[in-house]
């Protein structure tokens, strides 16, 4: 599974949660249709004998995973995996918040970051399928004040001497381009180019700022790179956000809440949450030092090697808040979050709610980069991606446990997901490291599939 926050440095984090995760905005008064709300049972729990899993191989997933709070990867975790539509295993590791002693519990809400990515692509492709757009066309069309976008030449080109010049870019970015990561936009936390520095300097996601101000500000800054040219991770999902808002005429959280959290029964993923919810919130750890720029800091707390990531982490995320990040704005738990896996590895249905038609599912699930490389810092090979995921190719390449055609992907404090056509599975795992170990993940679906034994 690939977890894209793993490729960027180390000194970049404390930029990361600035960057798409700070939430809630108001209803714009425009009726817009909505399925009924799906008032159906949980996805029933069952041995794991019952789907071909082994009772005994998952004891080893739930002792390393214990392990690793032992060691101090992490203060506590959950895991979840399901098969054939029912729950095999679903154990929860340490504790939800160390410093009051409160246990990790089966409800617990994560901050999920960029899992909040593929929801923001269902929301685009549910547009798509009504009509309202095609994937080709220009996001100018909907969002004008993205037009005539110009590219850094220092990117662009890879001309280091001509930092401050831009040039026309080869085309504009389409609504393709944005599902892909090729729009030719950046992240402001690389820390590596003018253009990522550009984008630091215009703070274009703080709390306050409201998509059509992201946007905006977004218009005025030049592209990383000509559109269609490379795979380029980028806040071009918090651009699809504020298309599903500029097309539906719905601020982009109501569309979310109205046609995806309730019709799903999703009643635990939100931007922002009230303040008697967040006993339920997951602490948030760090290395020490993780989000100071000179990577030093004293400890904040004693013990496992993690401390309490700084309290303005979590401003994003509480109520008053303003953006609504799509690309990792969201808070959700692991049974929440199964429920739009399963509704994906249904063909785009749960429990008689049809959000995607299954040759829908099946585009974005399709790898769409052909000869272009994700480079992930020297990861992702054996990897492509769809309409927003990573979708496995090849197995030889990845080197570990899988399936060809498996979609999926991570958050920047270590949640992750995967689903597997082949297999009829879904395994979630979720913890609150940021940076996580980059080993974490891998070791969970590793152990989650030698537990297949049909």
């Amino acid at each position: 599974m690939v977890n894209a926050e793993r490729a960027n440095a180390a000194d970049g984090w404390f930029r990361l949660l600035r960057q798409g995760f700070f939430p809630a905005w108001t209803l714009l008064a425009v009726a817009v249709w909505a399925p009924p709300v799906a008032w159906s049972a949980e996805i029933p729990s069952v041995a794991p004998e019952q789907v071909g899993l082994s009772s005994e191989r998952l004891e080893r997933l739930t002792g390393r995973m214990n392990a690793l709070v032992e060691e101090g990867a992490m203060v506590g975790g959950l895991g979840l995996i399901a098969r054939r539509g029912r729950v095999a295993y679903e154990e929860v590791y340490g504790l939800a918040d160390r410093e009051a002693g409160r246990p990790m519990a089966l409800d617990t809400i994560f901050r999920i970051y960029s899992m909040s990515k593929p929801i923001t692509s269902v929301a685009v492709m549910m547009l798509y399928e009504e009509g309202e757009f095609l994937l080709n066309d220009p996001v100018a069309l909907y969002l004008p004040e993205l037009a005539d976008l110009q590219v850094a030449r220092s990117t662009g080109d890879g001309d280091a001497s001509a930092v401050g010049q831009t040039r026309a870019a080869s085309r504009q970015p389409t609504i393709g381009d944005l599902l892909k990561h090729t729009a030719g936009f950046t992240y402001d936390f690389f820390r590596q180019t003018e253009v990522d520095a550009l984008y630091r300097d215009a703070e274009l996601m703080t709390p306050q700022q409201s998509l059509e101000g992201f946007t905006a500000a977004l218009g005025k800054l030049p592209l990383h790179n000509d559109p269609g040219s490379r795979w380029h991770y980028s806040v071009s999902v918090d651009v699809q956000g504020a298309l599903v808002q500029a097309v539906s005429g719905l601020s982009f959280g109501e569309f979310l809440k109205r046609r995806i959290f309730d019709p799903l029964g999703m009643t635990d993923t939100s931007f922002t949450a009230p303040e008697e919810t967040w006993p339920r919130i997951a602490q948030l750890y760090s290395p020490p030092g993780a989000f100071e720029e000179d990577g030093a800091s004293e400890p904040t707390a004693a013990g496992n090697g993690l401390v309490v990531a700084d309290d303005w982490v979590s401003d994003g995320y509480r109520e008053g808040a303003v953006f609504e990040g799509g690309g990792g704005g969201l808070l959700s738990t692991a049974r929440d979050y199964l429920r739009f896996c399963q509704m994906l590895l249904n063909g785009g249905a749960l429990d008689g709610v049809r959000l995607l038609s299954p040759k829908t599912v099946e585009l974005m699930t399709t790898d769409h980069l052909g000869g272009l490389s994700m480079g992930l810092a020297g990861e992702g090979a054996g990897y492509g991606f769809g309409l927003g995921f990573a979708v496995a190719k090849d197995q030889g390449a990845i080197g570990e446990l899988g399936s060809v055609g498996e979609y999926s992907w991570g958050g920047a404090a270590g949640t992750s997901f995967w689903i597997d056509p082949a297999e009829e599975l879904v395994g979630i795992f979720m913890v609150q490291v940021i940076p996580p170990p980059d080993r974490m993940s891998t070791l969970f679906q590793t152990l989650a599939y030698q537990a297949i034994v049909d």
